[in-house]
């Protein structure tokens, strides 16, 4: 009897988590689109209305302002991380898996931007190391599998340093499209090499 009381109060303490880490998630990518949209100055209500959330829901996970930004860089960089693998898996070539991941890398970049405005404090730097220790691998991992497709011996760092350096600014000025730039240096990549003289 004790033991099936015990699994059955495990099995709901599981379920609660899982239903407490799905409500974390929406609210993330709520959060996410707001800040998108108006900023990470938007009204905590506008983030819970997105979110289909009380304002007290997104006190209790994130009491401070700083608390939900930078769990929501660390959503934005995990969501990146994962979908290399993933594309890869789906995509119908490496070097399609490589462009669809660069697009996704620039619309992060774009709210990171933002993002990165505010945290100017002693946070921040360990952000920009948790972003590059898990970017560079799968970047790395999606350039590899592509090296038949490609030419060149670009590093994923420079290709993740030169796509951030086409991201700046973007996100302020509505006739600079930096996804476009992006496609065109990966499209570049996988151009015809230039004939021997």
């Amino acid at each position: 009897m004790f033991r099936l009381a015990s699994a059955e109060g495990n099995t709901v303490t599981r379920s609660k988590r899982a239903d407490a880490q799905r409500n974390q998630q929406t609210l993330l990518d709520a959060a996410a689109e707001v800040f998108v949209r108006s900023g990470v100055d938007a009204p905590v209500r506008d983030i819970a209305a997105a979110a289909g959330v009380g304002m007290g829901t997104i006190y209790r996970h994130f009491p401070t302002r700083a608390d939900l930004i930078i769990a929501v860089y660390r959503h934005q960089v995990e969501a990146c991380a994962e979908a290399g693998p993933a594309l890869l898996a789906s995509a119908a070539s490496p070097h399609a898996a490589l462009s669809q991941w660069i697009d996704l890398f620039v619309d992060f970049l774009v709210t990171k931007h933002g993002l990165a405005g505010v945290l100017h404090t002693e946070d921040f730097q360990p952000l920009h190391t948790y972003f590059l220790d898990r970017l560079l691998p799968v970047c790395s991992e999606l350039l590899a599998a592509a090296a038949d497709e490609i030419h060149g011996d670009l590093t994923a760092y420079e290709l993740m340093r030169g796509v951030g350096n086409l991201c700046v600014g973007a996100e302020d000025d509505d006739r600079y499209d930096a996804r476009r730039l992006a496609q065109l240096l990966v499209t570049g990549l996988a151009a015809p090499r230039p004939a021997s003289p």
